[in-house]
């Protein structure tokens, strides 16, 4: 079995910051990419940005400059330094990360349980 969970989601204020991380455990043989997800109200999940196992990075337009994704591959570990909040940024957060796992010997996509993120203008 592989969980994520996801940590450091809260309430800030625009022009704010705020850490996410999330952590990989389980029965895990290696993990490939790494990605934050993000779902406001009544909207579609977006991606937000994400990073490949060589740390090369991707990011929304809307979050360019602003949000920095990065990696511990000892911890198992992704985060996403959130900079200069906007109001707009609020949503649930998700953690995604593709594994390959002992009990498939395949890659799969998995995901965290989401973490609130609200900006007060």
């Amino acid at each position: 079995q592989v969980q994520l969970v996801e940590s450091g989601g809260g309430l800030v204020q625009a022009g704010g910051s705020l850490r996410l991380s999330c952590v990989v455990s389980g029965s895990i043989l290696s993990i490939d990419k790494m990605a934050w997800y993000r779902q406001a109200p009544e909207k579609q999940r977006e991606l937000v940005a994400l990073i490949t196992k060589l740390s090369n990075t991707d990011y929304a337009d809307s979050v360019k400059g602003r949000f920095t994704i990065s990696r511990d591959n000892v911890k198992n570990t992704v985060y996403l330094q959130m900079s200069r909040l906007k109001p707009e940024d609020t949503a649930v957060y998700y953690c995604n990360a593709l594994v390959r796992s002992l009990s498939t010997m395949t890659f799969s996509d998995y995901w965290g349980q989401g973490t609130q993120v609200t900006v007060s203008s």
